[in-house]
């Protein structure tokens, strides 16, 4: 996508750079003439803006253990607010920490992370993740859900595992290593354990996405000497020998992830074809392949991910390769990562790299609120139609103004971009009008027959003008947006969006006259 950059949008420059789609005006149901030219609108700006919500540790949400109820609910209604100022209209938010739930979960107990003590919910009781959605649906914005697949307890825990932890239900399939307790991904009851979790969220929340992390074997530990401790899965590894296996060590443990990858993938567009899968990898790939000049940290090595297959075989919707680098670094230049990722995607799949926002702070190392704008404007510039920020902390405090300035390069609305190979139909034809408020001569209502699409994305005319908005499509009714100082509305073109962003046929829908407002 190109660089969304201007809040309005110049008819007579769109006009010659479009090709005008067929435009049909609707009202109460009844199909009228055709659009003239002069009255076509722009395409819908496209751009993935999202922020990663962290319980781990309550780096985010909930601010501290063992908050109230009503205080916990509070902060959630507070960021989903602060995205919508912003301009986001993503969050993912991270629901299963160290196998644990920030959600009701008949599998695993309730988060340390919500209420300080691990198995005990919230009180009086409410679901977290169904009040995530339910605020972020009302305001337009997706809501992906993010789990660590193997982490069984990090080392910021405090409380006592839970009966029900898997740890204590099938105490071999974890393993301590470090300070943190993992899953060891060769077991088979670690794996069916997080497809099971995260299928179980697929099918009984009204999410968006499903998303996992960077944390599939664990990063290495090391010893006082400056070695690395070996992940012991030398039961498993000899097991495996045993019954025949011929693949090298490594090559095991890399096809022992690449096995749940894949799964989850197919199994999530099984229970619902329309969600969107991602992964928000490790920044660098692998050694044998980088661009000359790029270096550091192997997860292709350590932590055993092929992220590049898993990106050639379209096992994923998107990929989030944490780019957490100034755009000048010299081992990691944020260009050239970018390119290495965009030119892995041989499947099509959207890429959305993860900017570490966070990085501004109050210590003598923070970066400063340009570099983020900077990867902003490189990011398009790349045709890259998205990106993440690490994290929601960073945003709610507006670090330096750092919310102020994205709110400013977010000032035009955009749709998340589509992914067509969930599915390519488009939604119905909308049917709507338009109507006039008393209580303002230039404000339009816009009511939708029926009022079941998953967006509705409006542009207005004032003069030679087009003003983009999108609405949630739940509402019946939605006002159309004003300014002060803004003119009547002289033309009004409505599209709805389905939830794997596919846009309608557009619809001109006559305004009211002057007269009758």
């Amino acid at each position: 996508m190109g660089h969304v950059e201007e809040e309005v949008v110049r008819e007579g420059v769109t006009r010659a750079r479009l090709l005008a789609p067929f435009l049909c005006v609707v009202i109460a149901g009844c199909v009228g003439p055709r659009v003239e030219p002069d009255a076509v609108p722009p395409p819908a700006p496209r751009e993935f803006r999202a922020a990663w919500v962290a319980s781990v540790a309550n780096i985010d949400w909930p601010s501290r253990p063992g908050l109230p109820a009503a205080v916990q609910q509070e902060e959630i209604v507070g960021i989903v607010e602060r995205a919508q100022a912003i301009g986001l209209n993503a969050l993912i938010v991270q629901v299963r920490p160290s196998a644990d739930a920030l959600y009701a979960s008949a599998l695993e107990p309730w988060s340390e992370y919500l209420t300080g003590e691990q198995g005990r919910a919230p009180e009086p009781w409410y679901d977290p993740l169904a009040l995530w959605i339910a605020e972020a649906h009302r305001r337009g914005i997706e809501l992906h859900a993010w789990f660590n697949p193997y982490r069984a307890r990090h080392s910021s825990a405090r409380s006592a595992l839970a009966a029900n932890h898997i740890a204590n239900t099938s105490p071999e399939a974890v393993k301590a290593y470090g300070d943190s307790l993992w899953l060891d991904p060769a077991e088979p009851v670690s794996a069916q354990r997080t497809l099971d979790v995260i299928l179980d969220v697929a099918r009984r929340y009204d999410v968006d996405g499903i998303h996992i992390d960077d944390y599939f074997y664990p990063y290495p530990v090391t010893r006082a000497d400056g070695g690395e401790i070996d992940f012991p899965d030398d039961s498993s590894w000899a097991r495996y020998k045993l019954s025949g296996g011929s693949l090298a060590r490594e090559d095991w443990r890399r096809a022992n992830v690449d096995a749940l990858v894949e799964r989850v993938y197919t199994s999530v567009h099984s229970a619902k074809p329309w969600l969107r899968f991602g992964i928000s990898p490790f920044g660098v790939g692998r050694p044998d392949l980088r661009p000359p000049g790029v270096a550091g940290f192997s997860q292709y090595d350590k932590l055993y991910a092929n992220v590049e297959l898993w990106l050639a075989r379209g096992w994923l919707d998107y990929l989030a390769p944490q780019l957490y680098w100034p755009i000048d670094s010299p081992g990691q230049p944020f260009g050239v990562l970018l390119d290495y990722w965009n030119g892995w995607n041989i499947a099509g799949r959207h890429i959305w790299p993860g900017f570490f926002t966070s990085r501004i702070d109050d210590t003598p190392k923070s970066w400063s609120v340009d570099e983020i704008a900077n990867e902003v404007a490189l990011t398009r510039a790349r045709g890259v139609d998205g990106h993440i920020h690490f994290s929601m902390a960073a945003l709610l405090q507006n670090r330096k103004g750092v919310a102020d300035r994205l709110a400013s390069e977010y000032r035009v609305a955009a749709l998340v971009p589509a992914s067509p190979w969930l599915s390519d139909a488009p939604p119905a034809i909308p049917q709507a009008r338009a109507r006039a408020r008393p209580d303002d001569p230039n404000a339009i209502m816009l009511e939708m027959e029926p009022a079941d699409a998953w967006l509705v994305a409006v542009w207005a005319r004032r003069g030679t003008i087009w003003r983009f908005q999108v609405m949630p499509g739940a509402q019946p009714s939605v006002r159309v947006a004003s300014r002060p100082g803004d003119g009547r509305v002289d033309a009004l073109v409505v599209s709805v969006v389905n939830r794997v962003g596919i846009e309608s046929a557009r619809v001109a829908v006559p305004v009211p006259d002057r007269g009758t407002r």
